[in-house]
């Protein structure tokens, strides 16, 4: 007997389910669309070589790899090489980048980018945890000024407001004030990435489980005492007083954050507020620079983020540059709309049709005609066999939304 559940972390949706799904990604496609961003489209499949690249941090530990086929493959066997020549994306940042370094000539610059599309990850399952979910990224490819931080933030925080979220924060950071920190306190440049996948655990293991790992690790115990000196209660950290320990350089990366955090606030219009975060670290090692999170009032959990990565386009092209991106957590904002009872607000009076088996040829030709008719005047109309059990289809009908019932006999039409 073949299996009917999906494959382990991967799910099937109610058409409830589905359309809740799809009422989010209207939202957030008008929204983004408002603000001047272009959907594209780019494939599942990506190159091995570009998914291995080490832009995607720990990510590039979860790739659902493709092996060679056919004659590539048997060659492959028969001389030891590689087996695998792709693999499904994981995340939509790198497939863009390939895009934008290989259609730039054709393509406005800036270029305001938007995708929405499932991506895949070998983790292990768990709650809120997929093997393939929907990603939502807003990019703006070209522009190194702080106008596309500001614009990321604040379309962003649009999208929220209009799917009846509020009270949520964007904390924000800057990957340059991380190094100058870091390399302040003595701690190897070659082992930054590291050292700041430990930092960013702090919301979860506090202070004093940073400093054990870091030692754990094997790092120079003076320089770890000094770096959790800094980061030691600093939740409230004034941005310029925690930037200037970095000198005049650290002043400079401060005052292009307070400028973002300023002119995003006046964006938004309400409805957010914007906090400097000095443990802030965002997971992928290809952020340059400002890096930025969402969290929500009453979640536990942040429902988008992103940053400056102005070297990723360059490894395609040889050319730097400047881009920035936010990725909007699709899953977790359909969830919390979920759990929350909402209803998906109605796109007119839903009908369905009930038809009799064997209807005259004269009954079945009004039905449609009938159907047609509503559907011209802006209904929605479905047309469907009639069961035994009436009551109980009707009822299921009735969960899908529909409000109104038409009965076709052969003898006569019955509305209910």
């Amino acid at each position: 007997m073949l299996i009917k559940t999906p494959t382990k972390g991967m799910n099937d949706y109610l058409p409830s389910e589905a359309a809740l799904r799809q009422y989010v990604k209207n939202v957030i496609i008008d929204e983004y669309s408002r603000a001047g961003f272009s959907l594209i489209e780019t494939p599942a499949v990506e190159h091995i070589e570009n998914l291995t690249g080490k832009n995607g941090g720990d990510n590039e530990k979860l790739i659902f790899k493709i092996m060679k086929r056919g004659e590539e493959l048997a060659r492959a066997e028969e001389k030891g090489e590689e087996l695998c020549d792709s693999g499904l994306r994981y995340d939509l940042t790198v497939p863009l980048a390939r895009y934008f370094a290989k259609n730039s000539a054709k393509l406005p610059q800036p270029f305001l980018a938007m995708q929405i599309g499932n991506v895949w990850r070998a983790d292990r399952p768990q709650k809120g945890r997929f093997r393939q979910f929907t990603q939502c990224d807003i990019d703006i490819l070209g522009d190194a000024s702080e106008i596309a931080e500001i614009t990321l933030i604040s379309s962003t925080a649009g999208v929220l407001n209009r799917l009846g979220f509020s009270g949520f924060t964007v904390r924000i950071n800057d990957r340059r004030l991380l190094r100058l920190t870091a390399l302040g306190c003595g701690l190897p440049e070659e082992e930054f990435d590291n050292i700041f996948i430990i930092l960013d655990k702090m919301d979860k293991i506090g202070i004093e489980g940073v400093r054990s790992e870091l030692l754990e690790a094997g790092y120079y115990a003076p320089a770890v005492k000094r770096y959790i000196a800094v980061y030691t209660g600093c939740d409230d950290a004034d941005l310029f007083e925690f930037a200037s320990a970095s000198g005049d350089e650290g002043i400079k990366v401060a005052e292009g954050l307070s400028k973002i955090m300023k002119a995003a606030s006046v964006a938004a219009a309400g409805g957010c507020s914007i906090k400097f975060d000095p443990t802030l670290v965002r997971g992928m090692s290809y952020y340059t620079g400002t890096i930025f999170e969402i969290k929500m009032d009453g979640y536990g959990y942040s429902v988008g983020g992103g940053g400056r990565y102005d070297e990723m386009i360059g490894l395609f092209c040889g050319v730097r540059t400047p881009a920035c991106g936010f990725s909007l957590g699709f899953e977790r904002i359909v969830g919390a709309l979920s759990d929350s009872g909402f209803v998906v607000p109605s796109q007119g009076e839903k009908t369905a049709f009930l038809a009799d088996r064997d209807l005259p040829e004269d009954v079945l030709m009004k039905m449609y005609a009938d159907a047609s008719a509503l559907r011209a005047e802006g209904g929605t109309v479905a047309v469907c066999g009639r069961m035994k059990n009436t009551s109980f289809q009707i009822d299921r009908l009735k969960a899908e939304g529909f409000t109104a019932f038409r009965i076709y006999g052969r003898d006569s039409v019955k509305e209910i």
